[in-house]
């Protein structure tokens, strides 16, 4: 990346066309999945060379339960399966990982073991990982105005007092940087419930690619792009 170009702090990538890529293929919706996994430690090692703050992906959706029970099972599996054998890349990569999103419909095996690696990446000083699982965007934001309603109701904060950053707060991305670009792969151009809150001012880049075949060199363009545009938050140019 040129010296004089601004790399993005915070990364959301919307990981849409596995089933999409399998069929397409022949094989198993359940196999584009598990390619997945190869691209998601592609831009975990990416993001940490090139020095990203954070990079969150959209690994479950809130809607996503509506899915094959079939499906939902080997995408539980899988989860559990990348917890536990990529303790060693997150280790050796510095990664600090972080989860978002419900816990309370994930199996307990499922969460042991994401307990582990959270506990044991906590110290971590490189590219915050997050996971978001069972994870959407107005569930989330209920969640804070509820728990807004509650202090203001104890006591312990007055309605006057809310503003854009005790609202914030109350988010799950509480203490992570802005998010600056939002990737999304499969060719569909909507946001999915995808941190709606978080997304206000990113810039966005879209593929056609599916998330099995989105490499390298396509991650690198959608920074470079990014890195290129002129961000003005509904200023003027200058």
């Amino acid at each position: 990346m040129p010296n004089n170009l601004q790399p993005p702090h915070h990364i959301a990538i919307i990981m849409d066309g596995n089933g999409r890529w399998a069929t397409s293929r022949d094989l198993p919706r359940v196999e584009g999945h598990r390619r997945g996994v190869s691209t998601v430690r592609m831009v975990s090692e990416t993001a940490t060379e090139l020095g990203i703050e954070a990079v969150t992906l959209y690994c479950l959706s809130s809607e996503n339960w509506k899915r094959p029970q079939t499906e939902l099972d080997f995408l539980m599996h899988l989860l559990e399966q990348y917890l536990i054998e990529e303790r060693r890349t997150i280790m050796d990569q510095g990664l600090r990982l972080k989860v978002i999103g419900r816990r309370d419909r994930l199996p307990a095996n499922v969460l042991d073991q994401m307990d582990r690696t959270l506990e044991m990446s906590a110290d971590n000083p490189g590219t915050q990982l997050v996971l978001a699982i069972d994870y959407g965007g107005r569930d989330e934001i209920t969640h804070a105005a509820r728990q807004l309603a509650d202090d203001v109701a104890s006591g312990n904060l007055a309605s006057s007092d809310i503003n854009e950053e005790t609202f914030a707060s109350k988010l799950y991305t509480d203490g992570l940087p802005e998010i600056d670009l939002l990737i999304r792969t499969g060719g569909d151009m909507r946001v999915s419930n995808f941190l709606l809150w978080q997304i206000s001012y990113a810039e966005m880049w879209m593929t056609e690619k599916c998330w099995p075949e989105f490499e390298r060199e396509d991650f690198m363009e959608a920074i470079h792009e990014f890195a290129s545009r002129q961000r003005r938050f509904g200023g003027l140019d200058v």
